[in-house]
């Protein structure tokens, strides 16, 4: 068995169709379907259900594409210790970020990078159950979510910080006597909310439950930029400490404290339990435990104490 065969398996798995799996792998079709009927003759199952085209995977070769995804991040894991031993650790790293947290990514990346320059990182924004298929097909190496909140399996974790909300508005004629609203005051107003797919809006809808109130969304979006977006030009919407920390307050944005009954949710690195540990994986990790997030985003400057 050759891991260029593997290769191809998980490339073809990805594309679900041979030429284009042919051409990520930068060979031509035929050559790409021989190695494939080279793996099934060896490990003697069909991997691939025959036909003109790509009709998917047998239930042997959806187990066998599992395997080759494990077998691939080990060999690429193993380079990387080699060169870490040789040179210092590089390579890539594949974060997988709900959106709601990408506003504080950079307060975890930046000290790693400052740590390993070699290292390349790769962002993805990506839902909660988007991070499991991640994690469990290897195509990232950590991710940054909720703890607490429809937690991920098999996998381990560091706290990073505790989630709080705020009504944050361009308008300065709303709520304008007030220094903090409650989550029945915000369920009056016109919001811009993130689409109900993600699992920051459902907190979010779980909270006006608690409180007796439905929102009005007006406007919903899948990213932080969408809301604020919309909030420069004079609606509202509910962003965390995190997102505020990203915009900075500008003059024009009022931020206003949900104050009752607000959910608190941890958001921390979450990373495969399995040993070892890809090394970038593992340093990253190592940086986390010796963050302390709730500090930096309520620190005047928004650095490090």
């Amino acid at each position: 068995m050759l891991l260029r065969q593997l290769e191809y398996l998980v490339t073809l798995a990805r594309e679900r169709h041979f030429g284009r799996a042919a051409t990520a792998c930068h060979v031509t079709q035929p050559t790409l379907s021989a190695a494939i009927r080279d793996l099934e003759s060896e490990l003697g199952v069909l991997i691939v259900e025959r036909g003109q085209r790509f009709r998917g995977l047998t239930p042997e070769g959806e187990r066998i594409v599992e395997w080759a995804h494990r077998i691939l991040s080990d060999r690429d894991a193993m380079h990387q210790e080699v060169t870490l031993l040789k040179e210092g650790l590089s390579g890539h790293l594949a974060i997988g970020v709900i959106p709601t947290a990408l506003a504080a990514l950079g307060l975890l990346t930046t000290p790693f990078r400052a740590s390993h320059p070699r290292v390349q990182i790769r962002v993805l924004s990506m839902s909660s159950i988007e991070i499991q298929r991640g994690l469990d097909n290897f195509d990232i190496d950590a991710a940054m979510t909720y703890l607490d909140n429809e937690p991920l399996l098999r996998v381990r974790s560091v706290a990073l910080y505790r989630e709080r909300y705020y009504l944050v508005t361009g308008d300065p004629g709303l709520f304008e006597q007030q220094r903090k609203v409650t989550w029945a005051d915000a369920a009056t107003v016109p919001l811009c909310l993130l689409t109900p797919d993600m699992q920051n809006r459902r907190i979010i809808d779980q909270a006006f439950r608690n409180a007796g109130a439905a929102p009005m969304p007006v406007v919903e979006s899948d990213s932080i930029l969408g809301l604020y977006t919309h909030v420069r030009s004079g609606l509202a919407a509910v962003l965390s400490q995190a997102s505020l920390h990203l915009l900075g307050q500008p003059h024009w944005l009022r931020a206003l404290p949900l104050s009752d009954a607000s959910p608190a949710h941890v958001i921390g690195l979450v990373y495969p339990e399995r040993e070892p540990l890809q090394p970038a994986a593992r340093a990253l990790v190592e940086v986390a435990q010796g963050l302390d997030l709730e500090a930096i985003m309520t620190s005047p400057d928004g650095h490090r104490p």
